[in-house]
C-alpha cells in the first residue's frame, strides 16, 4: 500500500511540472504575439505617415504642374482662329 502511495505522489508532481511549463509555454507564446505585433503597429502607423506625406507632395506638384499645362498647352482638337 505503500507503494501505491508513492507512485500516487511522484504522479502527481509529474502532472503538476506538465502544467506548469505549458502553462509558461502559453504565457511565452502570447507574449511574444503580442510584442511582436505591438512592433508590427508602430512599423504600420510610421509607413502610413510616411506614405501620407509623399502622396501629399506628389498632388501638391501635381497641381502646379497642371495649372501650367492648363495655361500654356494648346489643344490640338479645338479650331482656333486663323489671325491674317
Amino acid at each position: 500500500m505503500k507503494k501505491n502511495y508513492i507512485t500516487k505522489v511522484r504522479s502527481q508532481f509529474k502532472s503538476s511540472y506538465y502544467y506548469l511549463f505549458w502553462g509558461a509555454a502559453t504565457v511565452g507564446v502570447i507574449a511574444g504575439q503580442i510584442y511582436v505585433g505591438t512592433g508590427y503597429r508602430q512599423m504600420s502607423d510610421s509607413l502610413d505617415a510616411w506614405f501620407e506625406r509623399t502622396v501629399d507632395i506628389m498632388i501638391k506638384n501635381r497641381t502646379k504642374l497642371d495649372i501650367l499645362r492648363e495655361r500654356y498647352e494648346v489643344d490640338p482638337n479645338k479650331s482656333y482662329p486663323i489671325i491674317q
